[in-house]
């Protein structure tokens, strides 16, 4: 039953196309890109590909002062964002905190950006084809104006209903287009802003752990540095 109705689905969905007029054609590839975005990005924002398990659960065992060999180990080869600020981090453990959380810092922004990747499309289409699909309606109402100045009779009513359909098929498609796509983006942007403080909660926590009781040995290896802290007026 099925195959015997899609010849006519199909014949009333290229109806709805072919009278929408030219503007169908950019809005049919707007929905294309943001389609395609939406699933690549659906993709690569999943949990174990941003946030795994294992970085996260290792980070929550290690032991404040302890050894993050078997971190560093686990990272080694993971490409997860987490992965990879972890991996950034660990691997300048030797330098002052404050070097090393500038470092962090800067791979978190980097890796920001790779997450965000698209988000920018979807945010672009969900601008552009409400105003595509309005162009189409403006085009489908000058036709219509243009058949009331010339011609009489049933060539006139025609001419008439195909301005109307070209003006309410573009409008239609492009609210189709931009409303599942807003609705992607914010999902997508919610997502990211809930991983990227995750992930800072995770790498806090982890330069504080490898730090722990680095401050009184670096005090006690500069003694001048620590005498002149203490005799510093408190402000």
């Amino acid at each position: 039953m099925m195959l015997a109705q899609m010849p006519d689905a199909v014949q009333s969905v290229w109806t709805f196309f072919s009278t929408g007029g030219f503007f169908m054609w950019p809005l049919l590839a707007c929905s294309v890109v943001a389609v395609t975005v939406i699933i690549l990005r659906g993709i690569a924002l999943r949990r174990k590909n941003v946030l795994p398990l294992v970085i996260e659960s290792e980070i929550e065992r290690l032991v404040p002062g302890g050894s993050a060999e078997r971190l560093a180990r686990i990272v080694q080869q993971d490409d997860s964002s987490l992965g990879k600020i972890v991996r950034t981090a660990l691997q300048n453990l030797r330098a002052p905190r404050n070097e090393t959380v500038e470092v962090v810092e800067t791979k978190a922004r980097h890796e920001m950006i790779i997450i965000e990747k698209g988000l920018i499309v979807l945010e672009i289409i969900t601008g552009i084809a409400p105003l595509l699909g309005l162009i189409g309606a403006v085009a489908g109402l000058v036709r219509v104006f243009s058949a009331l100045g010339v011609g009489t009779g049933t060539s006139n009513t025609q001419a008439i209903a195909l301005g109307i359909a070209e003006a309410l098929n573009a409008t239609v498609f492009g609210l189709s287009i931009a409303v599942p796509t807003l609705i992607a983006f914010s999902y997508y942007s919610k997502k990211i802003e809930v991983m990227s403080v995750e992930i800072e909660t995770l790498v806090v926590e982890l330069i504080g752990k490898c730090y722990y009781g680095r401050v009184q040995r670096d005090e006690s290896a500069h003694p001048i540095r620590s005498t002149v802290a203490s005799r510093a007026p408190v402000v």
